[in-house]
């Protein structure tokens, strides 16, 4: 098994678990661990936020010991803000702080943060050095391709993160205004990779163990990072591992499998966010670990009516009695 160090961090060469705002809370990022991730990064917190008390600071910020090694995101803007921001991330003791410089959503972008940065590169400079001088472990960034197609400049950005002390670059190579939609441009990390020193991490189409191959194969990045391709299926990480590690592939998970660990993630989501809170956001979860199977879109309908967690438990017994 190959490993790569970002800093004094070392984390197998596999697949990490990619950032994502409203999605990889401490549940969903706890069962990605267990079945492989070999890093993961939590959502994005304001920086300015934190700095006012954001009452979802703690929600956002905590990290358990299992999900190491681990990071935690900041977004941006004010470089004046994000000392103080790492100040307050540290008390969570991240193995790695990250700076957003990615996300297109408009109530990020819009206002200066994430993707819009690289828009400006020296301001991006100015946050990345802000983080850096006031943190205590090794700052990363993640960046897309660039605004737009006219606008790919993930390279000189990428180039300026390293000058300005940032210890490895994550891209996920869309610009932010393909938003989600189109293919990754593997090219695109293909260049950082040879524009920069420091560690390249691949993002975007990642779903199976044949993309992860392509991308270290065709990009030379350092490691892989996953989203989407997560969704509802842990097993990805678990197959990813096997082949890294040598062992012969497991066969894909039983419905029994599937029902199994989404009642896990579930349960850990209730008792990380309590009852009414995690049902709502379960609702979600609930459907990926869905997808694909026999009466699928009924199923999806049910799990949009989740409220309580005996509801859950009703949902399984009527998918398990109907697909015996």
């Amino acid at each position: 098994m190959e490993y790569i160090s970002i800093g004094n961090v070392k984390i197998k060469k596999t697949a990490a678990l990619a950032p994502m705002a409203g999605i990889a809370d401490t549940a969903f990022r706890t069962v990605m661990k267990r079945f492989g991730a070999a890093y993961v990064v939590g959502e994005m917190a304001s920086c300015k936020g934190l700095c006012y008390s954001d009452r979802k600071t703690a929600e956002l910020l905590t990290l358990t010991d299992f999900e190491r090694p681990a990071a935690i995101q900041l977004f941006g803007c004010e470089p004046e803000f994000a000392e103080r921001a790492v100040e307050i991330a540290e008390r969570y003791s991240p193995d790695i702080i990250d700076l957003n410089a990615g996300c297109p959503v408009p109530k990020v972008a819009g206002n200066g943060a994430g993707s819009a940065l690289m828009k400006d590169p020296v301001l991006f400079g100015k946050m990345v050095e802000a983080l850096v001088r006031a943190s205590h472990v090794p700052v990363t960034v993640k960046i897309r391709s660039g605004w737009d197609a006219e606008h790919i400049n993930a390279c000189e950005v990428a180039h300026i993160a390293e000058e300005s002390g940032a210890a490895a670059v994550a891209v996920h190579a869309r610009t932010k205004t393909q938003m989600y939609s189109g293919k990754a441009d593997r090219a695109v990390i293909a260049a950082v990779k040879r524009t920069v020193h420091i560690p390249v991490i691949g993002n975007g189409d990642i779903d199976s163990v044949e993309s992860v191959r392509e991308m270290y194969r065709e990009t030379g990045c350092d490691l892989v990072m996953i989203a989407r391709g997560a969704y509802g299926n842990p097993w990805l990480f678990r197959d990813i591992d096997d082949c890294y590690e040598g062992r012969p592939p497991q066969p894909p998970p039983t419905l029994a499998e599937r029902l199994a660990v989404m009642r896990e993630h579930i349960e850990l989501l209730v008792r990380c966010k309590g009852e009414y809170t995690g049902m709502k956001e379960a609702r979600a979860q609930a459907a990926f670990y869905l997808k694909g199977m026999p009466n699928a879109a009924k199923y999806r309908g049910l799990c949009g009516k989740l409220t309580a967690i005996n509801d859950l438990y009703d949902l399984i017994n009527i998918i398990t009695e109907e697909n015996v």
